[in-house]
């Protein structure tokens, strides 16, 4: 997917937001404003930017992105069943030892009904990556989507997480015990991972796992 330039994204945002400097801009998005000024210099614009401002001003992801098409979502005058775009991202975590695709670049938008997702947790923080892998089965198989809630980092015993280990991600289930965290696959074929107190320090826990969609073929 190309990058989106930055003059015409900001010419877009200004129209449809009202948003006319970069300071209002970088306080809509939560970010400092040097992230803007570094955006300009390289002449992109983060798809998570845009993923953020179409949630919170109800635009249509692909006219940020690219102009065209309506300017405001076309779900966001819909009653309570309308459906939420979703953004499934490049990155892909490893039912095994560890993935080093970790691109955040979105490849596309998939569909979830809005109210589900805001029962789920918070849907402007949710994530679509794909997974590859046989640690996982049979629950999570190589080839299937996840669905993942990156604002909850709270570790609950049992549950499944998407997690980074210095330059990997990968998913696992994970149990808090003293001094030690665990990582367990459903694959008997595969040992626990065991990581001490100060091996915890390199861990990123990415969000929660809460659905998964798999194709039939």
């Amino acid at each position: 997917m190309a990058n989106t330039r930055f003059a015409p994204f900001i010419e877009r945002v200004s129209e449809a937001t009202g948003l006319g400097s970069q300071n209002q801009l970088s306080k809509a998005l939560g970010i400092h404003r040097s992230a803007i000024t570094q955006a300009k210099r390289k002449d992109s614009v983060p798809d998570k930017w845009i993923a953020k401002l179409a949630e919170k001003f109800d635009l249509n992801p692909l006219w940020l992105r690219t102009g065209t098409g309506p300017k405001s979502s076309a779900r966001a005058s819909m009653p309570e069943t309308a459906f939420r775009m979703v953004p499934r991202v490049k990155a892909r975590l490893c039912a095994g030892s560890g993935s080093f695709e970790t691109s955040e670049t979105v490849e596309g938008y998939c569909s979830f009904q809005a109210a589900w997702l805001r029962s789920k947790g918070s849907a402007s923080e949710m994530v679509l990556m794909g997974i590859f892998g046989d640690s996982m089965e049979p629950e999570l198989k190589d080839g299937d989507t996840v669905l993942i809630d990156q604002s909850q980092r709270e570790v609950l015993a049992g549950a499944l997480f998407a997690v980074g280990i210095d330059d990997v991600i990968m998913v696992k289930r994970l149990e808090k015990r003293p001094g030690k965290l665990i990582l367990l696959s459903e694959n008997p074929a595969y040992e626990l991972i065991v990581l001490s107190a100060e091996e915890m320090k390199s861990v990123r826990i990415i969000g929660r796992v809460l659905w998964v969609g798999r194709e039939l073929g």
